[in-house]
């Protein structure tokens, strides 16, 4: 803030150029300045404008790129708005204290004022185009509001102001996640004894070119972590997917040489890791397994979409079938790997699997606050807050609890976590909680644990 105010003088003089031009010609004809001066300095004035215009901000700390775009177009906007309420209260000044209101002083008014109105629009127009292509955190709507209102005279400022709030935020986040790794380098944080091993849950697979769980593996290899993933199907059932996750095991120990891994689990992969340790009896395998939104006591939503017409059930669970199928899956069930959420069958689940005991379950959840949180789960999160109360937009807080109960992840606005920010779905981030540095917090406490 204090460099775009002290830069302010430039950005409010430019939109004069007329009369910046007419004061350094008087100034070069009663000798105050050699006659190229008053050239010189325009020159130079409107060098320093188009930099300002069209480059990244600087920054010593050695942000990226995209984020030096972003607050470089916030500090445009708020040069912008100081300029058009500068050129304001001159245009008042001279028109009516100075009596400017008659030729020819009028026509050098009115063609200052055109050029001030251009030159402060170019300023507005350039931040706001800067702030749309590169903030993380505006949406849709908000970037399509954005535009159309930046056209419409005080409407647009407190939207203007509200965006530029924003903006500031994600770069100062940005700005402190530089900081933090550059404190972290050769740290070796996250660098536990036992590899990790993430397990992701139903009606996903873990692609090459789109992360299940987004940003967090990078971050955890940055912090020195081993990371390895479950790659079982999408819509296996439990006992299938633990199957694969078993092969997967031998897999990694064959070839990093540990004797056990770390399993982190989201959603039903807490229910394929549980079955895998206990039914399979890979207990001796894991260390440890942490369970993050799983649905450990089913859901009851669930019941009552199993109270639907059999035949309607199946076909539906046909058409995803095959879909999945062709996306990798060898055996997928989605009829019977959906039911397996119901209150019922978790019941039965957990009373046949227990847990083992020289394994260290923990677990994780998160919730919701309002429907509108994550529009994708507003449905499901009002269906299941009158029966099970907090929930996450899929699961509630209740069923997430097993083991060692570590906490609900929140944040300090109204939004809330839902179930996909447990996995950075939206690659984005949120005011009040770091899914990143939640990961890294976690698996750096496995490591203190000795695990």
């Amino acid at each position: 803030m204090k460099k775009t105010l002290s830069r302010c003088w430039l950005m409010i003089s430019l939109p004069c150029v007329l009369n910046l031009v007419l004061l350094l010609e008087r100034m070069n004809v009663r000798g105050i300045l050699h006659p190229l001066s008053g050239f010189l300095i325009t020159v130079i004035l409107l060098g320093n404008y188009l930099r300002l215009l069209l480059l990244p901000a600087a920054d010593r700390v050695k942000t990226s790129l995209r984020a030096r775009i972003m607050i470089g177009g916030g500090r445009l906007i708020y040069c912008g708005l100081y300029a058009m309420a500068v050129q304001a209260v001159l245009f008042f000044r001279f028109y009516l204290v100075r009596g400017w209101a008659q030729p020819p002083k009028a026509a050098v008014l009115a063609v200052n004022s055109v050029l001030a109105c251009a030159g402060c629009f170019l300023l507005l127009a350039a931040g706001v185009l800067r702030i749309i292509c590169t903030s993380k955190r505006l949406g849709i709507v908000r970037r399509l509001v954005m535009a159309l209102t930046m056209w419409i005279p005080l409407l647009n400022l407190p939207v203007l102001l509200y965006v530029c709030r924003l903006v500031y935020e994600e770069y100062d986040h940005e700005r402190e996640k530089t900081l933090l790794r550059t404190l972290r380098v050769d740290s070796d944080l996250c660098r536990t004894k036992y590899p990790l091993l993430l397990v992701h849950g139903i009606g996903f697979r873990d692609l090459r070119y789109f992360n299940y769980w987004g940003r967090i593996p990078r971050e955890l290899k940055r912090n020195g972590a081993t990371v390895y993933y479950g790659n079982q199907e999408a819509l296996g059932t439990i006992s299938d997917n633990a199957e694969d996750i078993r092969g997967r095991i031998f897999q990694i120990l064959k070839e990093t040489g540990c004797e056990k891994v770390n399993i982190i689990a989201h959603s039903k992969g807490g229910l394929d890791a549980r079955y895998t340790i206990s039914a399979l009896r890979m207990g001796p395998y894991v260390a440890s397994l942490t369970t993050m939104n799983t649905p450990h006591r089913g859901c009851r939503f669930v019941d009552y979409a199993c109270r639907l017409p059999d035949g309607l059930y199946r076909l539906t669970a046909s058409c995803f079938d095959r879909a999945f199928s062709k996306l990798g899956d060898r055996h997928p069930d989605f009829y019977t790997a959906t039911r397996q959420f119901s209150t019922a069958e978790s019941r039965r689940f957990n009373e046949q699997i227990p847990d083992v005991s020289q394994v260290y379950y923990q677990s994780y959840t998160s919730k919701m606050k309002h429907p509108w949180s994550h529009l994708l789960l507003a449905v499901p999160y009002c269906m299941i807050l009158p029966l099970e109360g907090e929930n996450d937009g899929l699961v509630s807080v209740d069923s997430a609890r097993w083991g060692d109960f570590r906490g609900v992840f929140s944040n300090t606005r109204t939004r809330g976590i839902s179930h996909g920010d447990m996995i950075d779905l939206k690659r984005e981030d949120y005011a009040g909680f770091d899914v990143v540095e939640t990961y890294v917090q976690i698996v750096s406490e496995l490591k203190n644990k000795g695990f």
